[in-house]
């Protein structure tokens, strides 16, 4: 298990100071994040732990002291960690993980521990994690539906799917029921497969003998161009969908041609330079983009650097707020966190505008959501 610690106000010597009485205020902010950068989920784990180089070293005057570990995309894991981040750290704040299954495990824990969580991939907020957790990536209904929008446009009647065996792939196979269908449009083939699958042959036959008018692929990262590449490998001519968990400059590189035509829901951080300047997402997309690209080259920019940037964006909000009311380290403070995620609104960031109720716990809009294509190698915004 890999840790990070992303501030100057920790050394060595924190590991081995005695742990912290559970009601004992402090001096900084703890933020616990857990996130994936080993395994089959690193391509979105990594940019996710990179994107943390370009976040505040301290707000409203108090220092962050960030701890990140490496849950390896394992439920198990991530569970671990985020008790670690209860029970040793002490955190006021816990963010993660990078993969659907995971999330849904720290925010059990963070529930259960009564400490707000920020979730960096889309999981089911049920009402027992209702309270305490809110989720930066777009809901999918909100993104889907720039997809079944084009799909109508296009005249789609027959659809096929290949998604995650899953909690993800089961999102968004339920979505593509709940919404495409009153559309009037049929779903014909149903595929799975596993994240680490090296192969989808069997899959993509069946896809493709079944000949629908369009495809969605519910998958995220790297994994997503296995499906992208059989189906054009194999003939399929029609209309390939992917979802907002495949916006990265990766997909494009694994993909190679097959990529070409690719219709892409993303988050605006992806395209920020093609917003109008009263966008509220274009600046914090520009400046996390202009960061991120600096450092880790052209083009290098990635729908999951923004969740975990987008997180503290909000923070810059939320802390000083809370602060007026409590102090770091306390119930009070975890409090007035939650409390603050309420009440302030219009919170601009890279992939929307976050507006959290207490019965919607992702808060964005339409204002969250752009259709890319792949033309030339290159991402370009279907207008």
């Amino acid at each position: 298990m890999k840790r990070f610690y992303l501030t100057a106000a920790i050394t060595a010597a924190t590991l081995a100071l005695p742990a912290l009485p559970a009601l004992a205020q402090t001096s900084e902010v703890t933020i616990g994040i857990t996130t994936t950068t080993t395994g089959p989920g690193a391509a979105l784990g990594i940019p996710e732990r990179n994107a943390l180089e370009f976040v505040p070293k301290e707000i409203g005057g108090v220092p962050l002291k960030v701890i990140v570990l490496d849950d390896g995309g394992d439920p198990t894991t991530a569970t671990t960690n985020a008790r670690r981040f209860v029970t040793e750290s002490k955190a006021d704040i816990i963010m993660g993980s990078a993969l659907t299954p995971p999330t849904i495990a720290v925010s059990n824990v963070a529930n259960e521990a009564g400490i707000p969580h920020f979730g960096l991939a889309p999981f089911p907020i049920t009402p027992e994690r209702m309270k305490w957790s809110v989720a930066m990536p777009q809901p999918i209904p909100i993104v889907g539906k720039v997809l079944y929008d084009h799909m109508k446009s296009k005249g789609v009647k027959t659809l096929g799917y290949i998604g995650y065996s899953d909690s993800y792939g089961d999102l968004w196979f339920n979505d593509l029921k709940a919404q495409a269908v009153p559309m009037g449009m049929t779903i014909v083939d149903e595929e799975r497969f596993a994240r680490p699958d090296t192969s989808v042959t069997g899959q993509v036959l069946k896809l493709v003998a079944a000949n629908p008018d369009a495809i969605l692929v519910g998958a995220s990262g790297t994994a997503a161009a296995l499906p992208q590449t059989e189906l054009r490998e194999r003939g399929y001519k029609g209309l390939i969908y992917q979802t907002h968990g495949a916006a990265s400059m990766d997909f494009i590189r694994i993909a190679g041609k097959a990529a070409e035509g690719v219709l892409m829901a993303s988050g605006p951080v992806m395209a920020p330079e093609e917003q109008p300047d009263s966008a509220l997402t274009k600046k914090p997309g520009l400046a996390l983009n202009s960061a991120y690209e600096a450092k880790y080259g052209p083009n290098s920019r990635s729908q999951f650097a923004g969740h975990s940037y987008d997180a503290f964006e909000i923070l810059k909000r939320v802390i000083p707020a809370a602060l007026k009311t409590a102090k770091p380290g306390t119930p009070e403070f975890r409090e007035a966190i939650r409390q603050a995620l309420l009440t302030e609104k219009e919170l601009a960031a890279s992939q929307g505008v976050y507006n959290f109720t207490e019965k919607d716990r992702y808060g964005l809009d339409d204002r969250s959501r752009i259709l890319l294509t792949v033309k030339d190698g290159k991402y370009t915004l279907v207008k």
